[in-house]
């Protein structure tokens, strides 16, 4: 029985906290509502049973064991008063279903993701109360002490508090920008899972399949074409995981992965996904984003990628969302479609702007053409400046790797 309720926690923990966070209007107390929720069900469900919906007897449970721990710290009108507000009756819970907790979830979403919060905040509140990861494991995953990451998390928490910010899905006028905000900090999630931006690992697994759960649930509640586009785009890069290091830790660049490694179900499925964000009237950067990864996903050998569509999609993406980053990678796409030095001239370019001047791997990408062009003093010049940069163990051992290469 012990295992049956464990397995519940796993799946239904964070939609009960969701749905009791709305009814008692305080993290902290719902937080332990729900301990004492899954408390008395390992007391009381192997004797009784598992109930027919174990959520809705979660959520009672929990909001009555928080309900008599509050009168016992004030006054009985003031609990009846609370009672008597209509999110917090018994019927609003004894009709808990499904539909309501997923509703519930999708209000703590845009809660944790508010921008009102600060972006830092707004990730580490997404992780710890959406994803259930521990204070500890998130402080692991972006290199902070626990006692900061916590801290973090309780300024957050009380700003959500002292500046009365909505337990709310936002209206249609406000629906757009909100949801950008939402993917940007579960594609930032991704981002920092599939790509650690420092310490001795390639990848932090655990924060890209949070993003991607995640990306499922948003698009479970709501959806929009952009969170297709999301997922289809998580889910094919994603699927490279098993290729993209080797044995001993190191980085394998794209065009050298063993592309039988890749997770073919990923692939089908954001292929899926991607086209039938495309259909919709209005889709945006990451689902193009998704498309780019598809074209790559789907050629079988690094040879067959189809850079002409690549190329053409960058274009269009820079119509939409004209960053630096992006210019850059079109700038590689180029490179790769009419040969080093047009790329080389686009990110040079690129460079001069001095936008992407702390960027290593801007100077890796420029390194690279001067490689193939047979410019050899420069490409180590821009591999030293990469490596100054880099601060992920792998990109910095394959750095040196290059420079040891040309210097030989």
């Amino acid at each position: 029985m012990r295992k049956e309720i464990e397995a519940i926690y796993a799946r239904d923990s964070r939609k009960v906290l969701a749905t009791l966070i709305r009814l008692l209007g305080d993290f902290e107390q719902a937080e332990e509502a729900l301990h004492d929720a899954f408390t008395c069900a390992l007391a009381q469900w192997p004797e009784e049973g598992i109930p027919g919906n174990p959520s809705a007897w979660l959520v009672s449970t929990g909001r009555f064991r928080a309900i008599d721990q509050i009168r016992r710290r004030v006054k009985f009108e003031d609990i009846t008063r609370q009672l008597d507000q209509p999110t917090s009756t018994p019927h609003a819970v004894a009709d808990s279903d499904d539909e309501m907790l997923e509703d519930d979830q999708l209000r703590l979403i845009f809660t944790c993701c508010h921008p009102g919060l600060a972006p830092e905040a707004q990730v580490a509140m997404t992780l710890r109360e959406i994803c259930g990861l521990t204070t500890e494991e998130i402080a692991r995953a972006f290199l902070t002490t626990p006692a900061t990451l916590a801290q973090r998390i309780v300024r957050a928490k009380n700003k959500i508090r002292d500046a009365g910010i909505p337990y709310e899905v936002p209206g249609p006028s406000q629906m757009a920008s909100r949801l950008d905000e939402v993917l940007r900090v579960v594609y930032l999630v991704f981002n920092e899972g599939y790509s650690a931006s420092s310490g001795e690992q390639v990848s932090r697994y655990q924060l890209a399949d949070e993003a991607i759960r995640l990306g499922r649930l948003l698009l479970s509640l709501l959806p929009a074409p952009e969170v297709k586009g999301l997922l289809a785009l998580m889910l094919l890069q994603d699927a490279r995981r098993s290729a993209r290091q080797t044995p001993e830790g190191d980085l394998v660049p794209l065009d050298q992965q063993d592309r039988s490694l890749w997770n073919r179900s990923y692939i089908e499925e954001g292929a899926v996904l991607v086209t039938e964000a495309l259909q919709a009237r209005h889709f945006g950067p990451y689902t193009l984003q998704a498309a780019i990864a598809a074209v790559h996903d789907e050629a079988h050998t690094a040879e067959a990628t189809d850079w002409v569509q690549i190329v053409g999609l960058y274009d269009v993406l820079m119509q939409q969302s004209a960053t630096p980053v992006v210019a850059l990678n079109r700038a590689v796409a180029v490179a790769m479609r009419d040969g080093p030095e047009a790329g080389l001239f686009l990110i040079d370019e690129l460079l001069g702007g001095r936008e992407l001047d702390a960027y290593h791997l801007a100077h890796a990408a420029r390194a690279d053409l001067l490689r193939r062009l047979g410019k050899t003093e420069q490409a180590l010049s821009a591999y030293r400046r990469a490596l100054s940069l880099a601060g992920q163990a792998p990109e910095r051992r394959f750095l040196q790797h290059r420079i040891d290469e040309l210097s030989a």
